[in-house]
């Protein structure tokens, strides 16, 4: 879904009531805002610590995860 919204001169924008309701931000809140080079990205916390614990999630998977195993690889290559 794409809307337009205006922003206003002192740089604030509102979001519609729609997409508020179903973000959890009827009452207000806080969102981040990503810049990529595709444009601008917001994001509720919760969704950004959903993202941040799927990366996580994947990383963790990998048994060579854990800061012992990644100095170690440091130490055999640098031949400590």
């Amino acid at each position: 879904m794409t809307l337009q919204v205006n922003i206003t001169s002192n740089g604030r924008m509102s979001l519609p009531v729609g997409i508020r309701k179903r973000l959890g931000l009827e009452g207000g809140g806080a969102v981040l805002v990503e810049e990529t080079p595709d444009g601008v990205i917001l994001r509720t916390v919760d969704q950004a610590v959903a993202k941040a614990q799927a990366i996580a999630k994947r990383y963790a998977q990998h048994p060579d995860a854990s800061v012992d195993a990644f100095l170690a690889a440091r130490r055999a290559e640098s031949g400590e």
